[in-house]
């Protein structure tokens, strides 16, 4: 059964979508059977994987959240073969309202999740930069949670409420949840205030932060915008070389043999 990963942070522009992205395409180059889920009404992890839906498709997370469709019938093939999308639409917003009165509503993701699981290794869940019921969703289906953090004060404040959040659903729907790590975003070296948070975070958090940081890099930073993943974008670029590294970690966390490439 495939490992879930939710991507959260209630902040924005920590680096989430980009994570999410990268994350679930390095592991696909890694030759790993991967499912990334787009729970963000803004649709970025869909355009950022070169996928604008149809409004007359139909095929998107919220056609299976209301349960007009199969999460099966969702799926997207993307550029790499070993990578599968089931892309977001801006109609997601309109979940939390439709899913008031449903049974077991923080659930829904969760069940729809089960017909596919099987087929992969990791499936990844980008969340909504909020801590509503989508957010709830996934993080109830997820086995775990990655959470990427900008080097910034602000940034280790707002981690508080998120971990709380956490804490209510491991206590109420989903006790098996557990925080895979923390994973540093747009580090910059020459600058002193990053080291200090990175310093901080590393004495609090300890083991739960992943040794792998991710550097500010231009072209990770180009890749959404020509609808590609870094490794598909610029393989050679250091943005490349640190998700696929995170996405090593990720395996030797989760798989003790994983191979080197």
């Amino acid at each position: 059964m495939g490992k879930v990963i939710a991507i959260a942070n209630q902040k924005g522009g920590v680096g989430k979508t980009t994570t999410a992205i990268n994350l679930a395409a390095s592991l696909a180059v890694l030759e790993k059977k991967v499912l990334v889920i787009d729970a963000d009404p803004q649709a970025n992890t869909t355009s950022g994987l070169n996928f604008v839906p149809d409004s007359d498709q139909k095929r998107t997370l919220y056609e299976v959240m209301i349960g007009r469709i199969a999460m099966e019938d969702a799926l997207v093939q993307t550029e790499l073969a070993g990578l599968h999308m089931v892309p977001s639409h801006i109609n997601l917003v309109g979940v939390e309202i439709e899913m008031l009165d449903a049974d077991e509503r923080e659930s829904i993701l969760k069940k729809a999740l089960l017909p596919v699981r099987d087929n992969y290794d990791y499936i990844i869940i980008d969340c909504s930069p909020s801590l509503g019921l989508i957010t709830v969703n996934a993080l109830t289906a997820a086995d775990s949670v990655i959470i990427p953090v900008q080097p910034e004060f602000f940034a280790l404040e707002g981690l508080g409420k998120l971990l709380q959040t956490i804490r209510i659903v491991q206590n109420g729907v989903n006790p098996g949840l557990s925080v895979e790590g923390f994973v540093v975003t747009m580090f910059d070296g020459r600058t002193r205030v990053h080291t200090q948070v990175v310093n901080q975070l590393r004495e609090h958090f300890q083991d739960m932060v992943f040794n792998t940081i991710i550097q500010r890099n231009i072209r990770l930073s180009e890749a959404p915008s020509h609808g590609k993943p870094i490794v598909l974008y610029d393989i050679m670029s250091n943005g490349s070389s640190n998700y696929l590294k995170l996405a090593r970690e990720v395996m030797e966390r989760n798989e003790p043999q994983a191979p080197e490439v």
